[in-house]
């Protein structure tokens, strides 16, 4: 899909479909005056009758019998214009560009909105770009083409005539990178586990360093034994598919001592081991390295927007699957920070991995500050639902930064204590921690046991359990991976930058 934005009235693309968004009271004498006599006569009949308001998520389409473009309206509602946030326009484009896509519509133009609107011009040409990138996503690689599908091929962003159009630009370029690198992620994680193993993601990581300009370096199981990394072994032993540890570094400014450390978790499948999940519970789990997705889509982002920062990521990768090999409960492993395991529950896999993961961070690529994100507890989504980011923190002003940056991504988080009554739990009678306590408080404890592998430094625990997969498809995004932390990540990160 090829997405442009050009002056209303300059525009010499000719389109089969118009999307124009309205806020509510319009008037019909001033604000439709940029359309033509056909098209303004069919608003003006809705608008007055009242069929079409303007409603905050209305949306009305009419077709014109006229030979000449475009034939498709497609109107929809933005509500108050002082109260248009990124989820009014994410709502918004997704529902327009779904009708589009229903209507069969090749060539799309959105009407930018002339009258009083809260939200910049530039700010709205980028969340146009991203929304419309991302209600464009399918994943059909395993699916025989419809006969009758039509793909969009050319969107076009009409503006007013008065705009600085070197910004705006810009700030489509930023809008259609961070569309297309959620799509990376998602893309990432939907592919089936007999495909997408450590050896792919591994693949996938250093191709998308190459594209975007990040140094990709992968490690194998002799590299991972000599870094004394156990635990991170202690889970992949069971897989006959080999183990990868995957690095990822960015840097943006030579100049400034401060690392970040990003870690996600690389779980490509995820069985339970000898705590072996069901059926319905293992369906899913290729899901199960969201975590690692969302990395590789941050740092797409941070390598194509240039940011003034370095970014060191880092994906410790394998299975956890059953076979003689493999590690079982009642185990006692090691770590590469030194510290011995009892192994309770062979299903919380993915803090084994992460902590080796953290101590890899810090020990070798000298990180100051630690992020992590991963698919991590079941208890994340009994708390929060599948629709916000269990958070939790060593460190108040990471925290608040990743909260501007959430409202900045519309990615909703909250913040969980790191309850230090609840480490106790954590005692093993006959190593210096077990895994897993029990289900009670289990996102906290789960966080509690990484803080152990984090040397002290500031640090952020991002649990994306509940919103990295969606069952229910929606116009935003179909069933399966939905990209979740990948624009988190990167307004946290252009934040940090400044």
């Amino acid at each position: 899909m090829d997405i442009r934005i050009s002056k209303h009235g300059e525009s010499t693309v000719l389109c089969d479909t118009a999307i124009i968004p309205f806020t509510e009271g319009i008037e019909i004498s001033e604000g439709l005056l940029y359309l033509d006599s056909d098209v303004e006569a069919m608003i003006s009949y809705l608008v007055k009758d009242k069929i079409f308001t303007g409603k905050k998520e209305q949306i009305e389409s009419f077709r014109l019998a006229r030979e000449e473009n475009p034939r498709n309206i497609i109107l929809v509602g933005l509500g108050d214009d002082q109260c248009i946030d990124q989820e009014t326009v994410k709502l918004a484009i997704s529902s327009a560009i779904r009708k589009a896509k229903q209507l069969k519509s090749k060539v799309i133009e959105i009407h930018q909105i002339f009258n009083s609107c809260s939200t910049s011009s530039k700010e709205m040409v980028s969340l146009v770009a991203k929304y419309t990138i991302l209600s464009d996503y399918d994943f059909g690689d395993y699916k025989a083409p419809k006969e009758d599908s039509v793909d969009i091929l050319e969107v076009n962003i009409l503006v007013g005539p008065d705009e600085d159009m070197i910004i705006l630009e810009k700030a489509l370029d930023e809008g259609v990178m961070e569309g297309q690198s959620i799509c990376v992620a998602r893309a990432l994680v939907n592919e089936p586990a007999n495909i997408m193993t450590p050896t792919m993601l591994a693949e996938e990581a250093k191709k998308y360093g190459k594209e975007y300009g990040f140094d990709v370096k992968v490690m194998d199981e002799a590299d991972i034994k000599a870094l004394d990394m156990q635990a991170f072994l202690s889970v992949g032993k069971g897989s006959a598919e080999p183990m990868k540890l995957i690095t990822m570094k960015y840097h943006g400014n030579l100049n400034d001592p401060e690392i970040y450390g990003l870690i996600g978790k690389g779980l490509t499948y995820d069985s339970g081991g000898y705590s072996i999940k069901p059926t319905d519970g293992m369906h899913t789990m290729k899901s199960d390295m969201g975590g690692a997705a969302a990395v590789i889509g941050a740092m797409i982002m941070v390598a194509s927007q240039k940011l003034k920062i370095n970014v060191t990521a880092v994906v410790a990768s394998c299975e956890n699957m059953i076979s003689g090999h493999a590690y079982k409960p009642g185990d006692i492993i090691g770590s590469m920070a030194g510290k011995y395991i009892e192994i309770t529950n062979t299903d919380a896999e993915g803090r084994l991995t992460l902590a080796d993961a953290l101590t890899y961070a810090v020990k070798e690529e000298k990180a100051t500050k630690l992020i992590d994100i991963a698919t991590l507890t079941g208890a994340a989504i009994v708390a929060l639902g599948e629709k916000v980011i269990a958070t939790l923190s060593s460190d108040d002003d990471m925290f608040a930064q990743f909260d501007a940056a959430s409202k900045l991504a519309s990615e909703k988080i909250w913040r969980l204590p790191l309850e230090k009554e609840y480490k106790k739990m954590l005692k093993s009678e006959v190593a210096d921690l077990k895994n897993s306590p029990g289900r009670p408080a289990g996102t906290i404890t789960a966080s509690l046991f990484l803080e152990e592998f984090t040397s002290g430094l500031p640090w952020v625990h991002l649990d994306i359990a509940g919103p990295s997969w969606t069952d229910k498809a929606s116009s935003l995004c179909p069933y399966g991976g939905t990209g979740a932390g990948v624009s988190l990540l990167y307004h946290f990160f252009k934040k940090s930058s400044y």
